[in-house]
């Protein structure tokens, strides 16, 4: 069994800080969802004001994770904005104080991902990592609409356990027709696009001249739209994990298996991992196929309750628990070991794994379901079909994606939605060559149109940069100076590889006799591609 301690809080809450489509293999407790797309679009030729149909009250409160007090508080505006007089919805939001309030009329605003997270449950997380943008600048946190506080969409269902289950023989396109007829909102009305009105009324309402932005995963989509329809608000962006408007999240399938295929590289240029694990690839395609013929049953101790349970292990569970524990290093360390365990039989490695991972993203279904019909599903091409066909994970993705949406009819973005950025305002984009899900040329992609942009990208990092390097210090130093001028990308270059764990407990390597040493491999030069 994985080490309890390696199933804490701290590792969730960077798990549920990261982001982008994490729900996707995991073992929704309402349906098996197998993709997760994003991206919305708006007409510049709309108005820009967004109608507040009653006036907001901070008052003081308290956040999960902090022991300070913070002030929250909420508007409400129009479902439908072009329904003014229609039903109304509250769009929560909580305000972490500068320290020392120098800038006044300045706030950074952080920007969930998965598409269906929410800003306030994660304001422990963003707290550590914006640590010192809160020194002179308030942190704020909106709710997306259909996230957390501000009417959630949502459909877990308590009594399926997502440990038992066998996710394969869900009906996916029944169960999302049952969730729609549950949820008592127009689901057409939660994209991207009216969050964006939403987080600009917030804006408004609080009297913050200009805000810097930070994006993470599907909040980098969210911040690049806040930037085309509302530049004059924004002073800087940083966007990490950087999902570009012009890239469909159906191409996330082949980044997962880049992400694979990096882990296995990792793996063979390290000496211990290569000694204790030398046929980890084979590993995994025998444990792949063994459970792709049939599910594979053993009774064990529920990680979090020690309850005797039964644990079913399918296809779908097994590549999205290794999917999953790639998104962050001190897990990801744990794959090779999990692997090889599995692959002689014992599966409680990665029990340990699923159970942290399975339900710990915190995604709102209903409100991700319609980010991902509206705004995707459409830009699905032949290739792609055919691409996903060679892989399981992708093939997966695709097939659940159909079916979702399927079930949940959203009418489609305009093509002008997926036309890249094109900004003069102070960007800095973060990569993570490691990455499983938002890989640095997509970065790079979404630079294309940004005149005033540096893209980094972190030879250590997965998914979400800022929370494990030096990218917190560079946020803070772009927000201070306003400007990408004297910000350059070194930092990164420390080395914070983590060993993989070579047993249950420890990275240390077992006792062996003396062997040539190890491949040596280099890391990925930090690129940045300037435009000042």
């Amino acid at each position: 069994m994985i080490n309890r301690k390696f199933v804490n809080s701290t590792s969730t809450a960077q798990l549920r800080a990261t982001g982008l489509c994490q729900s996707v293999t995991r073992v929704s407790r309402w349906v098996a969802v197998a993709a997760a797309i994003l991206v919305a679009n708006y007409s510049s030729a709309e108005t820009t004001d967004t109608l507040v149909a009653a006036p907001a009250k901070t008052t003081t409160c308290y956040l999960d994770g902090l022991d300070e007090q913070f002030q929250c508080g909420k508007i409400t505006v129009p479902e439908n904005p072009k329904q003014v007089d229609g039903k109304q919805i509250d769009i929560h939001f909580a305000i972490l104080p500068a320290i020392k309030n120098t800038h006044p009329d300045e706030a950074l605003l952080a920007i969930s991902g998965g598409p269906g997270q929410s800003a306030i449950e994660n304001a422990a997380g963003f707290n550590r990592m914006l640590t010192k943008v809160r020194q002179q600048r308030d942190i704020l946190l909106i709710d997306q609409r259909g996230t957390g506080q501000s009417n959630l969409l949502s459909c877990d269902d308590e009594n399926m356990s997502v440990l038992s289950i066998n996710d394969s023989e869900l009906d996916t396109v029944a169960m999302t027709e049952a969730c729609l007829a549950s949820i008592d909102a127009d689901v057409t009305q939660y994209g991207s696009t009216n969050a964006v009105k939403d987080f600009e009324a917030v804006r408004q309402f609080l009297g913050y001249k200009k805000l810097h932005l930070y994006g993470i995963s599907y909040g980098s989509r969210m911040a690049q739209l806040y930037m085309r329809h509302y530049p004059e608000a924004l002073a800087t962006v940083t966007l990490d994990g950087v999902v570009p408007m012009q890239q469909s999240l159906i191409a996330i399938g082949s980044s997962i298996e880049r992400g694979l295929n990096v882990l296995w590289r990792d793996c063979q240029s390290n000496l211990e991992c290569q000694q204790q694990f030398p046929d980890l690839v084979n590993e995994y395609n025998t444990v792949d196929q063994l459970l792709a013929n049939t599910p594979v049953s053993q009774q064990v101790r529920d990680p979090q309750t020690d309850e005797l349970t039964e644990f079913l292990l399918t296809r779908s569970k097994f590549t999205g628990a290794i999917r999953m524990a790639m998104y962050m290093p001190n897990i990801r360390a744990l794959i090779p070991h999990a692997i090889h365990q599995a692959a002689n039989g014992n599966y409680h490695p990665i029990l340990g794994i699923y159970a942290l991972t399975a339900d710990s993203t915190g995604i709102a279904l209903g409100m991700h379901s319609s980010v991902v019909c509206g705004e995707d599903i459409h830009r699905i091409t032949e290739q792609m079909r055919k691409d996903a066909k060679e892989s399981y994970i992708a093939g997966s993705m695709l097939d659940g994606l159909v079916k979702t949406c399927e079930g949940w009819p959203i009418p489609p973005e305009d093509d002008s939605f997926g036309q890249p950025i094109d900004s003069d305002i102070p960007t800095l984009l973060l990569s993570g060559e490691l990455d499983p899900a938002t890989p640095p040329n997509w970065g790079a992609m979404a630079q294309e149109k940004l005149t005033k942009s540096k893209h980094f990208i972190a030879p250590y990092a997965t998914h979400g940069v800022a929370y494990q390097s030096c990218g917190n210090d560079l946020i803070a130093q772009l927000v201070d100076q306003g400007s990408l001028k004297d910000i350059n990308g070194d930092c990164l270059q420390k080395d914070v590889r983590r060993s993989f764990y070579l047993n249950a407990n420890t990275v240390e390597a077992l006792p062996t006799v003396n062997t040539p040493n190890a491949i040596q491999t280099t890391a990925p030069a930090n690129t940045a591609a300037d435009k000042e």
